[in-house]
């Protein structure tokens, strides 16, 4: 990210980029609100708007946010969205991969407990979901097990947890 401001809160990130407390109060005015003007995150951190445009790009670029519309898939005709628990065999990371590259999948984690594995998944109604579960899911060779969580209504979705 830059320079160590002194301060103690600067964090090394998993990629190498600093991270410092203007960069965490740069991302904090983003979550927030994403369409948040560059001169008005300058007037809150305390920087040029240039210096902003160019530390959000940095953020960027270095993978620390991305800057996206989230929707709610089930006001946009896409009616079946549901998690799904999969417990593999073999190499997790490939699987995890190998389900990312699945376009319907949005969301993968390698986790701890009863799944290896957590998926989410955006389908336009059952029949795509269950094509989808029954020729590309549960056809891979490394999964031996796959429950699906159907979604049926969207209550909370906040990605304003800021930054430590």
């Amino acid at each position: 990210m830059g320079r160590h401001d002194g301060s103690g809160d600067d964090q090394v990130l998993g990629n190498g980029a600093l991270l410092d407390a203007t960069g965490k109060a740069i991302i904090e005015q983003l979550q927030q609100d994403g369409r948040r003007s560059y001169a008005a995150i300058a007037k809150a951190v305390g920087l040029s708007e240039a210096a902003v445009r160019q530390r959000v790009q940095r953020l960027i670029d270095s993978g620390v946010m991305q800057i996206v519309a989230v929707t709610d898939p089930l006001t946009l005709g896409f009616s079946r969205w549901a998690m799904l628990g999969l417990r593999v065999d073999g190499d997790l990371q490939k699987a995890a991969d190998t389900l990312a590259a699945i376009p319907e999948v949005d969301y993968v984690v390698i986790c701890a407990g009863s799944f290896d594995l957590l998926a989410e998944v955006v389908c336009e109604d059952d029949a795509h979901l269950l094509r989808l579960l029954n020729e590309q899911i549960r056809t891979l060779p490394q999964v031996r097990s796959v429950e699906s969580f159907v979604y049926l209504r969207l209550v909370k979705q906040t990605y304003t947890w800021g930054t430590r």
